[in-house]
């Protein structure tokens, strides 16, 4: 499993269009091959600022398949006008840890 994290930052007076623009991209997200599951989190200290945790099998999965896609010049059309600046993407892989005694 592969946790993305994206830092979005939304153009003032824009968050509700936003969101509203997300319901309906969630929808292609989740259409993907790979994809288990995501969130979209709001800053309570920095209204302007989101958090997307999507939950991908691979990273291949994200960086190939969904950002190869044709369903992302769809996403791109939704959200990207949003942004400002673009946002951080980063991934992470789980770490195993011994079991807390």
């Amino acid at each position: 499993m592969v946790l993305e994290i994206a830092h979005l930052t939304i153009r003032p007076g824009q968050n509700a269009a936003f969101e509203q623009a997300f319901t309906q991209a969630q929808r292609i997200i989740a259409s993907m091959p790979g994809y288990l599951s995501h969130e979209l989190g709001l800053c309570l200290e920095r209204p302007q600022d989101y958090v997307l945790l999507v939950r991908w099998a691979t990273l291949e999965d994200h960086e190939i398949g969904f950002r190869q896609s044709a369903q992302y010049q769809e996403w791109k059309k939704l959200l990207h006008h949003f942004y400002d600046p673009f946002p951080s993407v980063v991934h992470f892989e789980p770490v195993a840890l011994p079991p807390v005694a």
